[in-house]
């Protein structure tokens, strides 16, 4: 397995390291930044093929517009302002955010609005941190000291787009919370959600959702600035995705109470000519001019992720861990450029790579739906560069190759054995002289065609088969074959199979044949002949095993006949000699079998020594030995017991056994045996002297009545 792997990896190499070389340098690309906008511009797009969502009802906006600004409600007065937030807090809303800001008094009225936001506890205003680059808006004192303010600080990217939100920012040790998320906690909280301060890496959590901080290099990002609590927003959709209504609507009573209950009502303006309009993904649009969202929409965007995301399950933007990203661009390097040496046209690899290139965006937009920002830039462009590197390198080699080809043929053409010369895709692309006129055919014919395009396709198969395993293996082949040439006449080939590369690195299968048809004939005609040898010897051997088979068993029962018992038995006693064990032999005698046969007829009679022969070896041990000595007398040879108790054990097994009815052609019989027993050495050491004392004992039993058994008495010696 490991010799294959390297195998491959050889011949791989050329792909492998155009792949792992364009991913490497596109790697560097994308750290440099040079990609990043490129990016941005995909990512920017998913949101604007995909479906908007619907329009979030729990969230109302007041916008203060271009006709509240002409009746000079711009700043709002103080008691302008202290009118609106009673009305508003008098239809019951979740929480208020003002959007506007209070940094000092708009009189008149200052004191009729610090009264508004005594009364009104669910009511968060906002406040600008400034830093190097922005100045510091100062909140309503009132509310500062009361913890119910938000920073509305906004995180723009290099092209002035909105794509992260800050959840906190820490200036000078002290910790602030954003307008967005200060109101979602309040909306939440009415829920029953408050943060968990469980999370291991400190991320935000609320109920089950966890909102991960968002790193430098996150998605298409650069070395951003991750500063505080970032997170990469879900946009709902373009401008327009929450109800809105005006501030005069609100002053006059012409708003429904129910737009307000239960919701988070932002009041913040909405007139263009005050130019607080921000760029978000779906600002851009090749048929229309960009469209921007008031800042009020931008906090309403914020808010609505937020409790989507624990309420409703919205996706939460997710990105892979950087080491899986270099993954993701190498696998597409190697797909680029594994697709280019495989096809090896300029055409056929661009119709890959545009193909390709879509599978590459499906994914990325489909992965995308469920919130994940997976790259697509640098992977697309390693998938490109790698295709054009690999398809300029293999025509490279295709000039090498006819340099080669143009050697080998002036090399092999001086050979007189047949041999060709294949490629990889098993075209013959060198012939000589003698490998044409071997199979027949012209030599302009055969050049960079197939087997397949010469021969029965069986032949085809296991030539194509033959040289397949040389390539894939590395390794010289050897090995006897058959085709049938252009006259239709089998031949028989010995073919030795080797890989040989040229300096451009174009590796060739060279195959020398020799012509062994006679060799094979005549091989065969001596097979055929040892075949006819071995067939006879068989047949005479089963012969002798039937002749001596028959010689030393009963033709009747197959039992062994006298002489396999005498054979036996002798065995038996060198063996208990040798063991120190003895030997019982039983002579058993069937009373009653004359009257079968004169009764019943000599058929019946035979049928039931055979049936008698049966009993008897199912009821002794593989080790024992049953013969028929003749008529109905047989013998047992019990070797290797230790008593002669167990003999007659035995014997009464064999009295139970033979005693039990047989069924035979309808007829119930009934015999019994008689049986006698002598034991070596206890009764003699003779065989034949232990054969007449078993048989004197079996005639002695018959005398005692039949169906019995007797043990012989010792010898007087």
């Amino acid at each position: 397995m490991l010799a294959k792997v390297r195998n491959w990896l050889f011949q791989q190499r050329r792909v492998l390291t155009a792949a792992v070389g364009v991913a490497a340098g596109v790697s560097l690309l994308r750290l440099s930044g040079m990609l990043q906008p490129w990016e941005w511009a995909a990512w920017d797009q998913m949101f604007r093929w995909r479906q908007a969502a619907n329009t979030d009802d729990r969230i109302l906006i007041v916008g203060i517009g271009e006709e509240e600004i002409q009746q000079g409600n711009w700043p709002v007065g103080d008691r302008v302002m202290a009118e609106l937030l009673r009305k508003i807090d008098a239809h019951n809303p979740r929480a208020i955010g003002l959007d506007v800001y209070r940094s000092r008094p708009r009189p008149p009225g200052h004191e009729e609005l610090l009264q508004a936001f005594a009364d009104i506890p669910n009511l968060v205003g906002i406040e600008k941190i400034g830093n190097s680059s922005e100045e510091t808006v100062t909140p309503p004192e009132f509310l500062d000291e009361r913890d119910r303010v938000g920073f509305n600080n906004v995180v723009f990217d290099r092209d002035g787009k909105i794509r992260r939100s800050l959840f906190y920012w820490h200036m000078k040790g002290e910790s602030h919370t954003s307008f967005a998320l200060k109101l979602a906690l309040m909306y939440l909280r009415t829920e029953g959600i408050t943060p968990k301060g469980s999370h291991p890496e400190g991320y935000l959590q609320l109920g089950d959702r966890v909102f991960p901080r968002f790193q430098s290099r996150d998605g298409g990002y650069v070395n951003a600035d991750d500063g505080g609590y970032q997170v990469l927003v879900n946009f709902r959709g373009p401008a327009g995705m929450f109800p809105t209504v005006s501030m005069n609507d609100v002053l006059q009573g012409k708003v429904p109470s129910e737009k307000f209950r239960d919701r988070i009502v932002l009041i913040g303006s909405v007139a263009p000519s005050l130019k607080d309009l921000f760029q978000t993904p779906y600002s851009e649009s090749l048929l229309n001019s960009p469209q921007r969202i008031p800042g009020v929409e931008r906090h309403a965007n914020f808010i609505s992720q937020i409790i989507s995301a624990v309420l409703d399950d919205r996706p939460i933007i997710k990105v892979w861990p950087n080491s899986v990203e270099y993954l993701w661009i190498v696998l597409w390097s190697s797909i680029g450029a594994g697709l280019a040496w495989r096809l090896r046209s300029p055409a056929w690899s661009l119709v890959g790579v545009l193909v390709s290139g879509g599978v590459l965006l499906a994914t990325c937009y489909f992965l995308f739906l469920p919130g994940w920002w997976i790259p697509l830039i640098p992977p697309a462009l390693a998938l490109t560069v790698s295709a054009v590197a690999i398809t300029g390198y293999i025509a490279h080699l295709e000039e090498e190759l006819k340099q080669s080809k143009e050697f080998l043929h002036s090399v092999i053409d001086t050979i007189p054995d047949p041999i060709y010369v294949k490629n990889k895709q098993h075209r013959w692309v060198v012939l000589n002289e003698a490998y044409s006129e071997f199979l027949g055919y012209p030599t302009a014919a055969l050049i960079d065609r197939s087997e397949y395009d010469f021969f029965a396709p069986a032949d085809a198969d296991r030539l194509h088969q033959e040289d397949e395993l040389v390539f894939q293996s590395g390794e010289d082949r050897e090995n006897e074959e058959k085709f049938t040439d252009a006259t239709g006449s089998t031949r028989f080939i010995a073919t030795k199979r080797s890989l040989h590369r040229d300096a451009a690195g174009n590796v060739f299968l060279v195959g020398v044949i020799r012509d062994i048809t006679e060799r094979k004939q005549m091989e065969e005609e001596l097979k055929r002949t040892a075949a006819e040898l071995t067939r006879s010897n068989e047949e005479l051997q089963r012969s002798q095993s039937r002749l001596r088979h028959q010689a030393y068993h009963d033709d009747l029962t197959g039992l062994p006949n006298r002489v396999l018992f005498h054979e036996r038995l002798d065995q038996a006693i060198q063996w208990a000699d040798t063991s120190e064990e003895i030997v019982a032999l039983l002579y058993i005698d069937l009373d009653g079998f004359k009257e079968v046969n004169d009764n019943q007829g000599h058929a019946v009679g035979n049928l039931l020594l055979q049936a008698v022969a049966k009993r008897l070896v199912r009821c002794l041990r593989s080790s024992d030995t049953v013969a028929r000595l003749g008529g109905d007398e047989f013998t047992a040879i019990l070797p290797g017991i230790r008593e002669a108790a167990n003999a007659e054990r035995v014997a009464q097994k064999i009295q139970a056994t033979i005693s039990e009815p047989f069924e035979l052609e309808g007829h119930k019989i009934q015999v019994t045996p008689s049986i006698g027993i002598s034991i070596y050495p206890l009764h003699s050491r003779d065989r034949e002297t232990l054969i007449d004392q078993a048989d004197d004992s079996m005639y002695a039993a018959k005398k005692q009545g039949k169906n019995c058994y007797k043990l012989a008495q010792p010898s007087a010696g």
